[in-house]
């Protein structure tokens, strides 16, 4: 079976993508064929492309990029227990496998989860990768836990955003850093103190966090050891800290590349279905249209998820 995908041929810029006709992977025994009715774009998309991440991913080319989908079981393998034809569901596939950038993705079942209905399948295609992120830094990494203050660099953004809001519903007091222009976005998801980064040093105006989860790295990472109380942790999805630097603060710091999961996923889409959190989509894109959503997503300046509609009659769905 042929299906319609955006594909790259070779490493570069956003014009190596491109429209292919691709044969659907075929399934293994715990596999489920997913039609595919959305994705989003994340920043480790372009990343991948440009050829940033060859020495933890080597693609084989033409190659499907994109870790983020939501639609409906078409297909299951023979050994598949969790899920039938005809569920809703979303996953964050394994980056190993062709990626989400295509009418159909083929996914191992212990990657899947049940599509919570309060989503609709676009809402619920912007939650995966960088919902997973929030969750790994803030709860299996950071150890979260009510009463703490947490400094959330980068609020606006994908996973800043999620963390904002899982922070608040675990009973943190969150402090965030972003754009003046994104001050109402960010206190509406919950953030207590907004630091705008353009007009404030944040390293003079905070002190004593618990956690700092750092989605930037460079000198804003190094600048935030100095905000956390002794004892304290810094998480980043940036780069791996400097661990000397943590030892003089009497801090740990800790770094770490998402290890997808389904049953973290129903968890995380519990607290969407319960209403704790939503996903915000900033902007949309066709499929077709995936080089400029690459471009926003690489200035730095989009606000919220980027998601891409692959089916317009069932994205919009419930």
């Amino acid at each position: 079976m042929k299906m319609f995908a955006m594909v790259i041929d070779r490493y570069g810029p956003p014009e190596v993508l491109h429209g292919a006709s691709i044969k659907v992977t075929s399934l293994g025994p715990f596999d489920v064929l997913i039609k595919n009715y959305a994705t989003s774009v994340n920043p480790v998309d372009w990343k991948v492309r440009q050829g940033f991440l060859q020495a933890r991913l080597s693609l084989k080319f033409p190659a499907i990029l994109g870790w983020d989908a939501a639609g409906v079981i078409e297909q299951v393998g023979a050994g598949v227990s969790r899920f039938q034809v005809g569920d809703k569901v979303f996953t964050r596939p394994a980056i190993d496998r062709p990626g989400t950038y295509a009418e159909y993705v083929v996914v191992n079942e212990n990657l899947v989860a049940e599509k919570p209905t309060s989503l609709n399948f676009l809402e619920a295609a912007c939650v995966p990768l960088a919902g997973l992120t929030a969750w790994e830094a803030l709860v299996e990494h950071a150890h979260i836990r009510a009463g703490q203050r947490i400094l959330i660099h980068g609020g606006a953004g994908g996973v800043g955003g999620f963390a904002i809001q899982l922070a608040k519903a675990m009973g943190l007091y969150v402090l965030t850093t972003t754009r003046k222009v994104n001050t109402e976005y960010v206190t509406a998801l919950g953030a207590d103190d907004v630091i705008d980064y353009e007009s404030q040093a944040f390293e003079r105006v905070v002190e004593d966090v618990d956690v700092v989860l750092d989605t930037i790295g460079g000198t804003v990472q190094e600048k935030s050891f100095g905000v956390l109380r002794p004892g304290g942790i810094l998480v980043s999805i940036a780069q791996p800290p400097d661990q000397k630097q943590a030892e003089e603060h009497h801090v740990k710091a800790v770094w770490f590349f998402l290890e997808p999961d389904g049953k973290k996923l129903q968890a995380l889409g519990q607290l969407f279905a319960e209403g704790k959190m939503k996903p915000t989509v900033g902007n949309v894109f066709a499929l077709r249209d995936i080089q400029a959503a690459h471009v926003l997503s690489q200035s730095g300046h989009s606000v919220g998820k980027i998601g891409i509609v692959i089916d317009p009659e069932m994205a919009y769905q419930h």
